[in-house]
C-alpha cells in the first residue's frame, strides 16, 4: 500500500471542493474517496480545520507566489500576459488548486478564512496585472480589474468545461495587447 502525502490529501481536497463543496472537506468522504482510512489523514493533519487551511495556504502560494515568479522571469509584457491567460484557462489541477477557484471563491462566501486568502490573492494579482498593464503601457488603471473580471467571470460560467473559457480570454488578451500597441 503507497503511503499518502499531505499533499495527496490536499489534492484530494481540492477534487472533493470542485465536485460536492465545502461540506465535501471531511475526513471520512475524502479518506473514502482515496480508499485509505480516517488514521491517514489525522496522521497528516490535527483536525479538519487544520486541513482545510492547509489547502488555503496551498492555493494561495499556487495562485500567487509561483505564477508570479514564472511571470517574472518572462521578457515581455505581452509574454506575461498571454501566459497569465493560458494557467488561467488550463484543466483543474494543472496548478494545484487554480482550476477549483470557483469552488474555492464560492467556499468564501461562507467561510471568513477562506475570504480573508481570496481578498490576499486578488490583491496580489491585481498588483501583478497592474505591473503588466504598465509595462503595457496601459496606464488606465481600470483595464487590470476590467481584465481580472473576464479572467474571474469566465472560470465562473465555464461550469466545469476546462476549455469553455480559454477562446474567450484568449481574444480578450489580444485586445489588451492591441490596444496597447495603438499608443
Amino acid at each position: 500500500m503507497t503511503r499518502l502525502s499531505q499533499h495527496d490529501w490536499v489534492a484530494a481536497g481540492f477534487r472533493a471542493l470542485a465536485s460536492k463543496g465545502p461540506q465535501a472537506l471531511k475526513a471520512e468522504p475524502l479518506a473514502r474517496a482515496l480508499k485509505t482510512t480516517k488514521g491517514s489523514f489525522y496522521w497528516h493533519f490535527k483536525d479538519v480545520p487544520t486541513f482545510q487551511a492547509a489547502m488555503i495556504t496551498f492555493w494561495e502560494e499556487k495562485a500567487t507566489g509561483e505564477i508570479i515568479t514564472l511571470l517574472d522571469a518572462l521578457p515581455t509584457p505581452d509574454s506575461k500576459l498571454r501566459t497569465l491567460s493560458q494557467i488561467a484557462t488550463e484543466p483543474q489541477g494543472t496548478h494545484g488548486g487554480i482550476g477549483a477557484e470557483p469552488a474555492i471563491r464560492a467556499w468564501a462566501k461562507s467561510n471568513q478564512n477562506v475570504a480573508a486568502a481570496v481578498r490576499r490573492v486578488d490583491a496580489a494579482r491585481l498588483t501583478q496585472l497592474s505591473a503588466i498593464f504598465a509595462d503595457m503601457k496601459l496606464t488606465n488603471p481600470d483595464l487590470p480589474r476590467l481584465f481580472y473580471a473576464g479572467l474571474i467571470g469566465l472560470q465562473e460560467i465555464a461550469d466545469g468545461d476546462d476549455g469553455a473559457s480559454a477562446a474567450p480570454l484568449a481574444t480578450l488578451t489580444d485586445l489588451m495587447i492591441a490596444l496597447s500597441e495603438t499608443d
